[in-house]
Parts: structure tokens; sequence; C-alpha cells
């Protein structure tokens, strides 16, 4: 396989290395561009944050989890490379300026997600920079460097990337359609399908996994596309956490906000839906919501397509109805009003693993319950609806009385575990008090309120 981008301006060509080489290994260890930083090797700390453009779009994103492959036809900035000749990037002035840089470790993926906000006219900085840890806590004077920064000039390497981007001339080496995909995994039904790679990135990085046979999908350009029709919403499966996220927030603005705190700009930019989906996790944060929508997935094997409910796809605890060399392809959304609640508990507001997420979609009609779906992750072995809880609320007057009527149901529907991030009888209660405040706040117009990143 040969791979082919730009880096920081430079077309290189790389030959006869591993498909599942980090870019954050090549950088440091082959290029010696050792600014860009080795800190938790898995997506969390923004160490490595480097910018990924394809032209167009230019994203922050985690050097240490990204493969190769995944910047074929690419241009890769790093911190070595914002610079204008001995003319600092505005973001690196400020930093300078406002004193932003302490021990230094963090500093240089602090710059490279201000300079992607810088050149995409981002200012909140509290969404911009969740994904960068600072260990001397100097994040004030970096988020004054950030200000400073946002009404100077964008270097003119911009435009030069683009336009060797346009000319740069690759052959494909990614399927470039889901039935060039459909083939290959028919013939490989055991190898791995990556998309943003952020969950299997940790398998090589954390447990040194080989991946012999590995089919990149994010730039399979049919499955990237978002199709709005007076049907509802479908989302292809390589559609990306940052772009499902801009697509639902005028139709979901819960939903949306939710996956805000889904993870890092950095992993929201890598991270695939389909990815979410497909990985199974019982405490993925997509999959709660999707449910509560009532969406179904297009799972496709060969030329074969087949249709089911999302709930439906989740078996057991790591087994889902999917068939070796098949794959999900799609997601759809049934149009509908928005009633959608999305509650996500964590010990930390940003970059965490949910203990409970709710999900809440319940249509009253004449004061009475006429239709709702109740979904939560982390309560079960799979993302589960409530069953019981809805049944003890349809039909029924929509009041206080009968959402206190309700609440015992949820023990019959979940039997929660203890772990490290909540124990069972936490999980319980909170799962219950997530139900009355969704309650509370459609009966009293209470405005949500959105915790501060």
């Amino acid at each position: 396989m040969s791979v082919e981008f730009l880096l920081n301006g430079e077309i290189i060509k790389v030959t006869g290395v591993s498909s599942t080489r980090t870019l954050l290994d090549y950088l440091r260890e082959t290029r010696n561009l050792t600014g860009t930083k080795e800190g938790c090797n898995e997506g969390d700390c923004g160490a490595c944050t480097v910018m990924i453009s394809d032209g167009k779009t230019h994203r922050a994103m985690n050097a240490c989890i990204l493969f190769l492959p995944q910047l074929h036809g690419k241009s890769v900035r790093t911190v070595e490379g914002v610079a204008t000749g001995n003319t600092p990037h505005p973001v690196q002035q400020a930093m300078v300026d406002k004193h932003g840089s302490q021990c230094g470790f963090c500093t240089p993926g602090f710059i490279m997600s201000m300079t992607c906000a810088h050149t995409n006219g981002a200012t909140d900085y509290d969404t911009q920079l969740a994904g960068n840890l600072c260990r001397c806590t100097g994040y004030a004077p970096i988020i004054r460097a950030a200000v400073a920064a946002e009404k100077t000039n964008k270097p003119a390497w911009l435009g030069e990337d683009a336009k060797a981007l346009a000319a740069l001339k690759t052959k494909a080496i990614h399927p470039e359609s889901s039935n060039d995909l459909a083939k290959w995994y028919e013939a490989n039904p055991d190898g791995t399908l990556i998309g943003g790679a952020t969950d299997v990135g940790l398998w090589v990085t954390k447990k040194l996994a080989r991946l012999d046979s590995v089919c990149f999908i994010s730039q399979i350009e049919d499955m990237r596309q978002i199709e709005h029709t007076d049907a509802g919403l479908r989302i292809g499966a390589s559609v990306t956490i940052e772009e499902l996220r801009d697509a639902i927030t005028p139709l979901y603005p819960d939903f949306a906000e939710m996956l805000r705190r889904f993870a890092s700009t950095q992993i929201r930019n890598a991270a695939t839906i389909g990815g979410n989906i497909a990985n199974g996790s019982p405490i993925g944060d997509g999959p709660p919501a999707l449910i509560a929508l009532g969406a179904t997935l297009t799972l496709r094997k060969g030329s074969v397509r087949r249709e089911i409910l999302l709930q439906d796809y989740f078996v057991a605890y790591g087994k889902q109805d999917r068939a070796k060399g098949e794959f999900v392809e799609s997601i759809f959304i049934p149009a509908q009003s928005d009633r959608l609640k999305c509650y996500k508990l964590t010990k930390r507001f940003d970059q965490d693993i949910s203990a409970v997420l709710g999900c809440y979609n319940i249509y009253v009609e004449n004061g009475k319950v006429t239709c709702c779906a109740i979904a939560y992750g982390g309560m079960a072995a799979t993302p589960k609806r409530a069953s019981n809880v809805e049944a003890a609320l349809l039909g029924q007057a929509w009041t206080k009385e009968t959402i206190t009527a309700a609440l015992p149901a949820f023990a019959v529907d979940f039997t929660p575990m203890s772990d490290m991030r909540a124990s069972k009888e936490y999980r319980l209660k909170a799962a219950q008090n997530m139900l009355q405040r969704y309650f509370l706040e459609d009966t009293q117009n209470t405005p949500r309120v959105l915790e501060p990143s």
C-alpha cells in the first residue's frame, strides 16, 4: 500500500509500512517532528493534536490514533508547520504574548486546536479546547490567547495547501463505494473495518493488536452522505459524529447538545456514527437517542440489504444481529416533531463515558400519553428500551402521579451493575430521576440549563 499526502506543505509518499502505523509514530520516529507529543496515546489528552484538511474542511484530530492510510489524499499540518517563514502563526504569537505556556508539554496540541478554531472562525473555546488537557491548570491565559488571535489574518499556506491537494493525483487505496466495500467484506469476512479508528486505534496502541486484514471506510463517499427527505433523515454509516451533530441541531437540538459531550472535538471529527453503533457498546451514546427516535439500520452483505429496528440490532453483551461479511450501511430516522430529551450523567462534564444516559421521546395529546419511547445506555448489557416503564405511562394522564406510579417499573426493566462509574443503586435512582426531570421540563416549560463545560 502506498499512502500519499501533504505534510506541512510537502508531498509525502509512504510505502512499505504497516497499515496500522499511527501518524504520531510516523511524525516522531520517521520525520523527527517531535513537537507533536505522546501523552495518553488513546485520544484523550490532545497533546498530539494535528490539523487534517481536505482542501475545504479543516479538522483538529488526534495523531496517536490516526493510521497513515486515513491521511491518503489529505493535508497534515503539525505545530512545526503553522508559521509562515520566520513569522509565527497568530495563535503562536498570542500564546507568547498572553503567557499561555507553562511546562509546555501540552502547548503544541493547544496551538493546533486553536489554529483549527482560528481557521474555521470558531470562538466557542470551551468546546474547541475540551479535548486538550493542561496539567499545569493554565487554561485562563490559553483562552486569552485564543481570543487575542481571533481577528488576525489567516496564513497564506491554507490556500497553498488547497491548490496542492487539488493537483495531487492519488490512486484510491480504499473502497470507493459501498458496492466495493460489500465485495471486499464478503470476500474477507474476518477483516476489520476501520472508520474513524477511535476504537480500533486503542486496540493497536494499548492492546498492541496486530490487524492483518483491514479496510478503511471513512472516505467512501456514498456512505458519508446525509439525506433529508419528507420521510426522515438517512445518515451514511461513515458520517462523523461532528457532521451528524451539525445535521441534527435544527431537528433535535437536545440530541445535538448531548453529542457535544460525546467526546472532544478531535474525537468527534474522527468517530463515525456507524462505528458507534456497530461496536455494540452498552455505553455508546448514539444508540439510546436513535432508539428513542425509532431509528432503523440498513445492513448489507454483498448485494443483499435488510432493514431492522436499531433496538433489535443489540442482542446481548458483545453480540449483535449482524452476520459475517455484513456491515452497517446507513441509519434512518423517521420524520417527527421534536419531543426528544437526552440526559448524559458523568463524573466530569467533558470527555467522560456515561454512567447513565437516558433518552426520552414522549408524545402527549389531550393530557394523555399517546406514544412513548424511552431508551438507556449504561443500565444493561446493551442499549435498551424501558418497555415496562413505557407500558406504565402509555394511555395514562400526563401527571406527576402517573410518573410516580411508573417509577417501580425501572427495577423490572433493568438490573444495572456496579462499577467504577456508579453503583447499581445510583444508576437505578438516576434513571428514575431523569424521567421526573423530563416531566418537569415538559409540563413547567422549564428552560433547559446546559451545564458549562
